[in-house]
């Protein structure tokens, strides 16, 4: 195929669209189920937990390297609908809701790593430009849920999460279609893929930077995310339940598809560490301002949230072209998916802390946020220091 890269990143929307389908539903699940806010955090930790036990399955056994990348993703993307829609149509309780919601951050661990690793596999001379729109598409993906219920004004919240499901299906039908690229093919004197051979990566000096930059940027990033209805809550913009608060929170969480487009060019300039941590700086200063732009006017504190949700994810596609690049290509599904696995473990301690003490903390919920970008700036420092000089893209041999 000319250009694989679209479909992938179409793909990736649709099918990421599952992980936050249910946090658009938050007000009317807490009406209806007579859950709190903590309740919603519960269900988004469920997504996580999920994510988590798929990744280091698929990283530990070495699975995300013995299959067609596209098969994987096709096969998750259509268990993940499934669950998705099972959610929608018959819980009604936290008793219920938890599994399914863990079914379906099970099933995301089939496409979230899997299709980096299918960007990589067509196109690994670009691999940061082209992972930043993957990162792009999650990001709108993440946004989406709000965006189909500001559009479906008046559907039911299982309704809304349904579109979720359809279009995780479409996802599924357009990677099958488009298949494995070309490179990342075993060599026929790589090492055998054994059990656990994955722990190898962290011998790596820039695999461990770029690792744990990563991990302090998923401290803040899901956090974030599932925060953003209450920061514009908080910061007087909308009214809970409103449409406004729909339309805010889909342009705050989907502008961080603007940032990683705008990472990705200047990678090409500067390179994926530096790009990585100027965006770690800027959502550093968006968590330690925030608390303190309670009273600016709309328009500032609009701006400062919009900057926050640009620069909070932007860095992300960049911690997986370095990752890519410092591992050996035969394992480099097996080492994304577990630099995701950690990831993912941390942004359960952040959601979780954040969900549950958001009413007591109020505005000074984002300083909680704050050490997962300065904890990031410095794990990454020995390669922005360096200023990542070797081509972003160029796969370790």
């Amino acid at each position: 195929m000319r250009n694989p890269v679209p479909v992938i990143v179409l793909a990736q929307l649709f099918g990421t669209s599952l992980w936050f389908s249910a946090n658009s539903a938050a007000d009317d699940l807490i009406r209806q189920w007579g859950i709190g806010p903590a309740d919603i955090g519960t269900l988004t930790n469920a997504v996580q937990l999920g994510f988590i036990v798929g990744t280091l399955s698929f990283a530990i056994s070495g699975l995300a390297d013995r299959y067609a990348a596209s098969r994987i993703f096709a096969v998750c993307a259509v268990l993940g609908a499934l669950a998705n829609a099972i959610f929608a149509l018959f819980a009604d309780g936290m008793a219920s809701g938890v599994p399914l919601r863990f079914a379906v951050g099970l099933c995301l661990a089939g496409v979230y790593p899997l299709g980096m690793k299918l960007v990589v596999s067509w196109v690994p001379e670009r691999a940061g430009a082209a992972l930043a729109q993957l990162v792009g598409m999650l990001t709108l993906g993440t946004a989406l849920p709000h965006g189909i219920r500001l559009a479906g004004t008046g559907w039911s919240w299982s309704a809304t999460i349904l579109v979720s499901s359809a279009l995780a299906l479409l996802a599924a039908a357009l990677i099958l279609r488009l298949g494995d690229g070309p490179h990342l093919k075993r060599r026929h004197d790589a090492p055998p893929l054994r059990l656990g051979r994955v722990f190898h990566t962290f011998s790596i000096r820039e695999f461990r930077a770029s690792a744990f930059g990563y991990f302090g940027h998923q401290w803040e990033l899901y956090a974030f995310w599932t925060l953003t209805p209450a920061l514009i809550v908080i910061g007087g913009l909308a009214l809970p339940g409103s449409p406004a608060l729909s339309a805010y929170a889909f342009t705050v969480i989907g502008i961080g598809a603007l940032g990683c487009q705008i990472g990705g060019w200047c990678s090409q300039r500067f390179g994926s560490a530096r790009v990585a941590a100027a965006a770690l700086a800027g959502s550093a200063l968006c968590c330690a301002l925030f608390p303190l732009a309670i009273g600016w006017p709309a328009w500032a504190l609009t701006g400062l949230l919009l900057f926050w949700g640009a620069t909070v994810v932007a860095d992300s596609p960049h911690f997986s072209a370095l990752s890519a690049r410092a591992c050996p290509p035969e394992i480099v599904g097996s080492a994304l998916a577990f630099q995701n696995a950690i990831g993912f473990a941390i942004t359960m301690l952040s959601i979780h802390l954040a969900s549950a003490r958001v009413g007591q903390w109020h505005d000074a919920i984002a300083w909680l946020l704050l050490p997962g970008p300065v904890i990031g700036l410095l794990g990454l420092y020995p390669l922005w220091r360096a200023g990542s000089n070797k081509p972003p893209e160029k796969l370790r041999s």
